[in-house]
């Protein structure tokens, strides 16, 4: 934000108020003032003492108010003086130089423009003429990572990716909404998948071990055109959903590693109704107890591979075999055969995509 800005509305309202007045940035540093000779200055903003206003508070015989992004607070205005006339100029300061700031965001800012994009809130002709404004670089590859917070709590998850992520120039941090943030990062055209999950799962090691924070990570694919970014980002949030109802387990999920779980996703769940008849015949698979659920499950982790699964399981081979029997005998399907067990695995997993009832972007 250039700060002539803030000094063209200062020398504006100095005579009106004949205050000192000035702006603070988040460095404490004087950046605009009615005394030029003061820009520059420090001033010491640490424990600020109540205001009337529970938005305002007194410092050394000056009265602040924030201003700033909805996510956090940029810049402090200030104007010498603590009574209640003190507070009220304090205030009609903020909101003019919050919406100057506001509006210079809305012409100027790289990363408003960005939100923009993911948001399709920019029509896809006007997106190049705003990066030439802009003089962005649209042809480098960009990946969108989404964070969710899960459980949210005292911490900033903003504010520590944004220590995590400090070159503004090249990634950028939105705020979604409450729990989400999304990260619109630089990367090479030809980056190995590996190497997102490593980054994202930094982030999600970092928030849970030193902030005890639980997050979640969805991974878009990576794209090298600027109207390409909204689709990242709603295949990053695809991740999430799909991830939540297929890989509940799991705080990282990658679209590119989704597979069948992101086709069943998209189903129409009259036709996931349909495809359950017609397998489940002879018997469905709620007539299937836990414990042969359980059998299955490691069965499909081992590969078919019968020997191993029943070591897994600890049980005799002859016990595995007769379970698998069983399954067959109730369902009609022979697990030991691949093409059966395509289809029970598939089954399984629209069955349990029908009861999250997932939502859908």
């Amino acid at each position: 934000m250039p700060n002539r800005l803030f000094q063209g509305i200062i020398q504006q309202m100095k005579e009106t108020i004949d205050h000192l007045i000035g702006v603070v940035d988040t460095n404490n540093t004087i950046i605009a003032c009615s005394e030029l000779g003061r820009i520059g200055e420090t001033v010491d903003l640490e424990s600020p003492s109540s205001g009337l206003h529970p938005d305002c508070f007194v410092r050394n015989n000056c009265t602040y108010k924030a201003f700033g992004s909805e996510e956090r607070a940029d810049y402090y205005v200030f104007v010498e003086g603590n009574d209640p006339q003190i507070e009220t100029y304090c205030s009609v300061l903020a909101v003019a130089l919050s919406n100057i700031k506001f509006y210079y965001d809305e012409k100027y800012d790289r990363r408003n423009f960005i939100k923009n994009i993911i948001l399709d809130n920019i029509l896809p002709g006007d997106i190049y003429l705003k990066a030439r404004e802009l003089h962005f670089n649209s042809d480098v590859a960009r990946t969108v990572i989404l964070v969710r917070t899960v459980e949210p709590n005292d911490i900033s998850v903003y504010d520590v990716l944004q220590n995590f992520f400090p070159d503004k120039t090249k990634d950028f941090l939105i705020s979604i909404n409450e729990t989400d943030i999304a990260l619109v990062k630089e990367t090479k055209r030809n980056i190995e998948p590996q190497h997102l999950l490593q980054l994202a799962g930094s982030i999600v090691d970092t928030l849970s071990g030193e902030f005890y924070t639980h997050v979640v990570v969805g991974i878009g694919t990576t794209v090298s055109g600027l109207k390409d970014l909204a689709r990242s980002f709603k295949e990053a949030q695809t991740a999430l959903e799909v991830g939540k109802v297929f890989d509940t387990e799991k705080a990282i999920v990658s679209y590119d590693n989704l597979g069948i779980a992101r086709l069943i996703y998209q189903l129409p769940t009259t036709l996931c109704e349909t495809f359950l008849r017609e397998i489940f015949k002879r018997g469905p698979i709620e007539s299937l107890d836990q414990e042969t659920l359980f059998t299955i499950q490691r069965f499909f982790e081992n590969n078919l591979n019968v020997s191993e699964t029943s070591r897994k399981l600890f049980v005799h081979r002859n016990t595995l075999v007769y379970r698998l029997e069983k399954i067959k005998k109730i369902t009609g399907l022979d697990l030991r055969e691949f093409d059966h067990a395509i289809v029970f695995k598939i089954a399984l997993m629209v069955k349990k995509y029908l009861k999250a009832n997932p939502v859908k972007y």
